[in-house]
């Protein structure tokens, strides 16, 4: 920019600038001054980078964008004077640095500004890149397409021709969403972005519009006017016409005030019910019409300016009109029509030929000619209300709360108002659209049939041009004869004209000085000065990026349709309606196969993050604290990806222990063996006839999983995918590490040691694969270490790998499903033990389980082990163990038989528990004598407890009963004993920074009882231990005491 220094750079670095590089803008003076006043506005205000800061010329006055707890702000310090100011948008921003729409051109040239804009662009690659790097969302950065490149604008120009060789490219005049502030309308789609409607409370108004030419009978009852009711007063002084629906009914009144009003029957006591008095109604209807019939009476003027505007068109206005747009929800069942300011009003303008009055300008201040002048829309409203309330033309002025458009770009209000504009006629396709769109998999399938379907249904022409000085410049040339050209390519525009540059820039101004010759009259054609919406910018991606179609035909062809795109849900109406529109315009086919719509991110609450609210996370900050895996897991994890997803740390770090530490830890495992052992996968095969039960069983669950991830994603389904690798590490480190440790712990490298080592070297690698999508960085680690490290040949990074392929002859469903009910049982057992409060090291002598299915003795085997029990029996009956207690229940009793609740009760209580529970599962209901009257009693009548026998603890769950006998022997309590000394020696192994295969020494002292379990139990705890020595003896070396099952023991460890 012309004379001004932009620094990209945080206001704490520019104010700390050094007094030599300060001297050329301002005095270290002006700096220290500055820097001063941090603490002020540091605590509560800034918490991000200032962007875009500048020194304005040579005044000492700096400029700078901050985000703050309560949103964006803007700040000017006045260094001379001492002075800070904040500003509350970007518009007033742009004032304060001295620079409007209307000074481009002026007081600096488009080429300077267009320039700034392109560097502008650019700024933030370098964050963009560490953040998409830091994400482990890759992108190739060094060969990007960049939408204001000459290659991409040229594809833009040859779509453009093609709809402009077809029709669907047309100029007209139309009411659209227009952004005063930022010089420009707004497409459908960009109206619909997130945002940009807010709930504003604005003060409407009823005007009194009074009637031409009434009757001279009229004039004992009052003056009459016509009650029209309008949320947007500033349109008033462009009022045209009224218009009334046809089909209603409407009514002449007398009121109370003494005026005679024409307005809807439905709306009188709404509208008019405030004049009534004691005694004395608000209005007398006087007669009855339908809207038709008022079609034409006339009215006087408002305004005298709207006059003169409709005057100078030889046009009539001020009458009555009919539209059944009109509705009666809302106001008098009389609508005000302003044909510059709305779609309707300009349809029934267009209907009965009325002129054509626009008193605003496109800065949205109203025009000179009337009594607001230069006052912006929004602030004239209440002027309007003065001005005819003064004239007693105001019948009401309520307040009204609706929901009210703002510029999406600007944060500032937007208007309806007529422009001339181009267009692509959207309607000329819709049913090739909605046809096209029912090709696409949408993924949910409800946001493709219903919002995005439904917005197809209404789909409207696509108004595609802007007046802005940056952008795609519009690629139509017109002759002052009035005809036009469409210039398709660079090529075509150099051979039509005499003056274009080899190296032509297709951006402004450069383009806007390249002429053609008409082919009708000879005579120079121009080009538009309009340039194009950025939404087909961006929907033109998948041709433009290849430089289609003067290049990369084939990889084109290859790459279109894409398989599958993803954005967030608002941009149904952005994106996604962008790419589907310019690709059946051109291909008459959908661009994508698949779609998956994501939800948005909310905070812990469940509310919508924004920098206003405060609850917006920084996602550099969330990156530092939790990684990148632990926030990709989370979300993959937690929900569907198209439903609300409520980020929260908590969440973030329990899915990150679940899953990934899960898995790092069962890594670690192996590392931590495979070291000892110097454990090298690359000189061993896995030989599967030779391998256990066990191993079998995880190859069997690891290809299941690695299937049905490959389905899932395959299908889109994303948490399933997420679920099943989740449940598959759980299963190998809680169930398969542990069953198999002993193993690891073997000496030598016996072939067992090299089955396990094998086994679950095999399954991290081939799970790391399938995981690698989600988690890029800890499988990556991973693969480093367990592959690359020993076998340079392999691909340089798991993200080079192939998905593993499934190994359905290691798939034995058989041996999952039985591994599967040896888990229901552990689980089931382990919660005996929680009931019995009996800690899972002290023995048990049996357990007995009633289920529909036995298990073969060796899986039996693993249950006894794992729930430390000497014997398991399957039986087809745990009464001696089990019974069950009834009572009713009263929600539902209650009701049914009132005061028989007692005999119920009693009768209930009286019941051979198990047999009842034979009867309930036979028939679905008992029966009972209650005072001998039958009573019938159905499942959810009863309220059911298991009651235990004395020395017996069971749990059921959907059909299976398992019961643990909970009676200890002293043997078993003396092996309790023993397990709970070895654990206690492990533990302080561990606390004393023992290695794992250092040997030790142990000393104890305790009481008789505890010293005679050690004596007799000396070599299983060594041996258990790797403890050369267990001795009575003073504890010695690391030494701590412990009371283990009550009785008092002192232990010493240290190595031998």
């Amino acid at each position: 920019m012309k004379n001004k220094t932009l620094l990209s750079a945080s206001l704490a670095l520019v104010m700390a600038m050094p007094a030599a590089t300060a001297s050329a803008q301002g005095t270290l003076e002006d700096y220290n001054r500055a820097y001063a006043l941090r603490h002020q506005f540091s605590a509560d205000s800034v918490f991000h980078w200032a962007r875009s800061s500048a020194w304005c010329d040579s005044t000492h006055v700096l400029h700078y964008q901050i985000s703050t707890p309560q949103g964006k702000k803007f700040v000017s310090y006045d260094a001379d004077k001492d002075e800070m100011k904040t500003y509350d948008s970007q518009e007033a921003m742009e004032k304060a640095l001295g620079i409007t729409k209307e000074d481009i051109g002026k007081t600096i040239s488009v080429a300077d500004y267009n320039a700034a804009c392109r560097k502008d662009v650019m700024k933030f690659t370098k964050e963009w890149e560490d953040l998409t790097h830091k994400m482990g969302y890759w992108v190739d950065m060094t060969d990007p397409y960049i939408t204001y490149d000459n290659r991409y604008i040229e594809t833009l120009w040859w779509l453009l021709k093609q709809l402009y060789k077809k029709g669907l490219l047309y100029k007209g005049y139309t009411i659209q969403p227009y952004s005063p502030a930022a010089g420009t309308g707004l497409s459908s789609h960009e109206l619909n972005q997130p945002g940009c409607y807010r709930d504003v409370k604005d003060t409407t108004m009823v005007a009194q519009f009074k009637m031409k030419h009434p009757k001279p009978e009229m004039a004992e009852w009052g003056t009459p006017y016509f009650l029209a009711w309008t949320t947007t007063p500033w349109t008033l002084p462009s009022n045209i016409g009224l218009c009334v629906n046809p089909e209603e009914d409407y009514a002449k009144v007398k009121a109370a005030d003494g005026n005679v009003y024409y307005m809807a029957c439905a709306l009188l006591d709404t509208v008019l019910g405030k004049l009534a008095e004691e005694g004395k109604p608000a209005y007398e209807v006087l007669e009855t019409y339908k809207g038709k019939e008022l079609e034409y009476k006339e009215y006087e003027p408002l305004y005298q300016c709207a006059k003169d505007c409709a005057d100078r068109q030889n046009k009539k206005a001020f009458f009555i009109t009919c539209d059944t747009y009109v509705t009666l929800t809302d106001g008098t069942g009389v609508v005000h029509i302003a044909p510059a300011f709305g779609e309707d009003d300009a349809k029934v303008g267009r209907k009965y030929d009325m002129p054509f009055v626009q008193l605003v300008d496109e800065k949205g201040n109203m025009a000179e000619s009337t009594p607001f002048a230069g006052l912006f829309v929004k602030k004239a409203d209440p002027e309007v209300l003065k001005d005819l309330d003064a004239r007693g033309l105001l019948f009401d002025a309520p307040k009204f709360e609706h929901s009210y458009p703002h510029c999406w770009r600007c944060d500032t209000p937007l208007i309806y108002y007529a422009r001339e504009s181009w267009f692509i006629n959207m309607t000329a396709v819709k049913e090739d659209l909605i046809a096209n769109n029912n090709t696409i998999n949408w993924i949910p399938e409800s946001i493709g049939k219903g919002r995005f379907g439904d917005w197809l249904e209404n789909v409207q022409d696509w108004g595609i041009s802007r007046n802005r000085y940056w952008g795609t410049p519009l690629n139509i040339w017109e002759c002052e004869c009035g005809h036009q050209h469409s210039i398709g390519s660079i090529a075509e525009l150099k051979e039509m004209s005499d003056n274009c540059p080899d190296d032509i820039e297709l951006h402004r101004p450069y383009i806007d000085g390249v002429t053609i010759k008409c082919p009708k009259c000879g005579k120079e054609m121009h080009r538009v000065p309009e340039v194009i919406d950025c939404w087909f910018d961006s929907g033109a991606m998948p041709f433009a990026q290849l430089h289609y179609p003067f290049e990369n035909q084939d990889l084109f062809e290859k790459q279109f349709p894409a398989d599958f795109i993803s954005e967030a849900v608002d941009q149904t109406r952005g994106w996604f309606y962008s790419l589907l529109a310019i690709s059946t315009l051109i291909f008459n086919k959908a661009p994508y196969k698949n779609v998956i719509v994501l939800g948005h991110v909310q905070d812990e609450n469940g509310q919508k993050m924004s920098k206003s609210k405060g609850n917006a996370v920084d996602p550099f900050e969330a990156l530092e604290k939790y990684g990148a895996d632990a926030i990709r897991w989370y979300f993959y994890v937690n929900s569907a990806p198209w439903l609300p997803n409520r980020f929260h740390g908590k969440a973030v770090v329990e899915g990150q222990r679940k899953f990934m530490g899960t898995l790092w830890n069962t890594y670690a495992f192996f590392v931590l063996y495979a070291n000892i052992d110097e454990f090298d996968a690359t000189k061993y095969t896995l030989e599967y006839d030779k391998l256990s039960v066990m191993d079998q069983w995880l190859l069997s669950k690891l290809n299941s999983v690695i299937k049905a991830v490959d389905d899932d994603l395959a299908n889109y389904r994303i948490p399933e995918a997420a679920r099943a690798l989740q449940d598959f590490v759980d299963d190998m480190s809680n169930w398969y590490v542990r069953r198999s440790r002993e193993r690891f712990w073997a000496k030598g490298m016996e072939q067992d040691k090299i089955n396990a080592y094998m086994t679950l070297y095999t399954a991290l690698v081939n799970i790391s694969k399938a995981a690698a999508p989600m988690i890029p960085f800890m499988t990556e680690e991973i693969y480093q270490n367990l592959v690359r490290s020993i076998d340079p040949t392999a691909p340089e990074s798991i993200h080079l790998c192939d998905f593993p392929a499934v190994q359905e002859s290691e798939i034995n469903k058989e041996l999952e499903s039985n591994m599967e009910q040896v888990l229901k049982l552990v689980v089931m057992g382990r919660a005996c033990r929680n009931t019995a409060n009996i800690k899972n090291r002290q023995p048990i002598g049996k357990m007995f389980v009633k289920a529909d299915f036995e298990l073969p003795a060796f899986y039996q085997d693993i249950v006894t082990d794992e729930l430390n029990v000497k014997e398991m029996e399957f039986t087809k009956d745990v009464r001696a163990f089990t019974s069950y207690t009834f009572k009713p229940q009263l929600k539902t009793v209650g009701p049914k038989y009132g005061k028989m609740l007692g005999g119920i009760k009693a009768a209930l209580e009286s019941l051979d528990g198990n047999a009842a529970m034979d009867e309930l599962n036979a028939t679905d209901a008992l029966k009972l004598d209650v005072n001998g009257q039958e009573i019938t009693l159905f499942r959810e009548d009863l309220l059911i407890e298991t009651a235990q026998t004395e020395g017996y603890v069971s749990e059921q769950d959907n059909g299976v009963t398992v019961v643990l006998d909970t009676n200890l022997t002293e043997e078993l309590l003396e092996e309790g004993f023993v397990r709970e000394i070895i654990s206690k020696v492990q533990t302080m192994r561990k606390e004393a920074g023992f290695e794992v295969m250092d040997k030790i020494g142990i000393t104890y002292e305790g009481t008789g009882r505890a010293e005679e379990i050690f004596a007799r139990n000396a070599d299983t705890i060594g041996e258990e231990t790797l403890a050369l020595s267990v001795e009575k003896a003073a504890p010695a070396g690391y030494v701590k005491e412990w009371k283990i099952n009550g009785e008092d023991v002192v232990l010493g460890v240290e190595k031998k």
